[in-house]
């Protein structure tokens, strides 16, 4: 999520980047109205600090300007006719009656004055490189969606139903997992927050704080979740004989998803959407493995069959795990 200096910048038609301004405003060491204006004047931003002991002169302030409320500054960015404050806060664009909005105002706002050459510093070599790191990330895509189809065209999965199901399953299993993961690292990520309001407000992170959210203390059920279902892709689509296997694995897992919902509804009576999402889609997951017919193989499975599935999921777990630790280290 954008930090308010990058909201505010763009309210105010500064060119910069995003990155660069977020970094600029976690440098600073306590938010205040001088560390701000130290930062918009490394923009060639001019600004001017006001007390409005008189509330009612609110009004007529230009937009936008920072506005210094009890537990937060916020952006407003448009008071109209009628007497109702447009604002963002905390990237959200929200709007109250002036009264109600000078219940939490304090009465101190910062005026920023632009020129035609406040800029960023090193506007365009920044945006050279916010240019680039975007790019790495299509290509990162790309060449994912790449290896999918290729797999999944070796593999000759198209020619089962059940089996195009099992990858698109695996699929969204992956994209809630990492989300989950971005959840337990603390990352903020929109999406991941809309997601978990659908069921109960801030649910995720109220379970993913609990004890139960780990595997014995030592590995967070994230872990496990991105894991299993990314391991179990990745096996499908080199290997799309061993399904069997994989049936029986996602079998195993099933009983855990009873717990967890017992857990959630009966002992801290808070629910996890995207954990909630995670156990559908181990049934859905059963379910497309019962359709693929991948059931029908499972008498011809030897115990030794095991082995280099269990080693493939143990290291990707291991390997996870310590990246998951190293960027809580770095944090």
């Amino acid at each position: 999520m954008p930090t308010i200096l990058s909201d505010f910048l763009n309210e105010l038609q500064v060119p910069h980047t995003a990155g660069a301004s977020d970094r600029a405003f976690h440098s600073m060491p306590f938010t205040s109205l001088f560390g701000f204006s130290r930062l918009l004047a490394s923009y060639g931003i001019d600004s001017r600090a006001l007390d409005l002991t008189d509330r009612t002169k609110l009004a007529d302030v230009p937009a936008p300007f920072l506005a210094r409320m009890k537990d937060a500054f916020v952006i407003v960015t448009d008071i109209s006719p009628d007497g109702r404050v447009s604002y963002l806060a905390f990237g959200e664009k929200r709007s109250q009656p002036i009264d109600s909005f000078n219940r939490d105002f304090t009465g101190t706002i910062l005026q920023a004055f632009p020129t035609p050459d406040s800029s960023e510093p090193d506007y365009r070599r920044n945006r050279l490189m916010e240019g680039a790191a975007k790019a790495k990330k299509v290509v990162l895509w790309v060449c994912g969606a790449l290896l999918l189809l290729c797999g999944f065209i070796s593999g000759r999965l198209w020619h089962n139903p059940g089996a195009v199901a099992l990858v698109a399953v695996d699929i969204a299993g992956i994209m809630v997992t990492w989300l989950l993961t971005l959840k337990s690292l603390a990352i903020k990520n929109s999406r991941a927050d809309r997601i978990c309001a659908v069921l109960q407000e801030h649910g995720c992170d109220h379970v993913l704080e609990n004890k139960a959210s780990t595997f014995f203390g030592i590995f967070s059920w994230s872990e496990v979740g991105i894991t299993y279902f990314s391991v179990s892709t990745l096996i499908l689509l080199l290997f799309p004989q061993s399904m069997p296997l994989l049936a029986v694995l996602n079998a195993c897992c099933l009983p855990f998803t009873f717990w967890s919902i017992w857990y959630q509804r009966f002992r801290i009576h808070t629910w996890c959407t995207l954990c909630v999402i995670t156990q559908g889609l181990l049934w859905l997951q059963f379910g497309a493995y019962l359709w693929s017919g991948a059931w029908q193989g499972v008498g011809g499975i030897c115990l030794l069959n095991f082995i280099p599935a269990v080693a493939a999921y143990g290291f990707n777990l291991m390997a996870v795990n310590r990246l998951m630790n190293y960027i809580k280290s770095r944090s």
